[in-house]
């Protein structure tokens, strides 16, 4: 992924992140995904250990708008939830360093189409 390759900085560790997110993806067609799995365009509700209770978008990093809860797949957030399913928990490490864990609590595909690569 060339976009996670060519960042520098802070950033250089959520790229790091999705990398190796990607690295043990099974890749398939977005249609035979199951629908509680998160992807790009997806609206996520989760949870962390500290009580943070959100429910986002999934986007590109040029769609992310925090004031329309839409979160670009290129931040700590994003990296982690790409790919997990409902009910699934991940160990998540905050841009202020804490370790926490992160639980997806819902997954609804109404918008996924709209950002798909296929659509693009």
């Amino acid at each position: 992924m060339t976009m996670a390759n060519g960042l520098s900085g802070p950033m250089a560790e959520v790229g790091d992140q999705l990398l190796t997110e990607l690295e043990r993806a099974r890749v398939v067609a977005q249609k035979k995904l199951p629908a509680d799995v998160v992807r790009l365009g997806s609206k996520v509700s989760f949870s962390t250990t500290d009580g943070f209770d959100r429910t986002y978008q999934l986007v590109w990093p040029s769609d992310a708008n925090i004031s329309e809860d839409k979160v670009s797949v290129m931040t700590p957030i994003g990296a982690a939830l790409i790919g997990l399913s409902e009910g699934q928990s991940i160990p998540w490490k905050a841009r202020d360093g804490r370790s926490l864990s992160l639980t997806v609590v819902k997954v609804s595909q109404e918008a996924a189409e709209a950002v798909s690569p296929e659509a693009t």
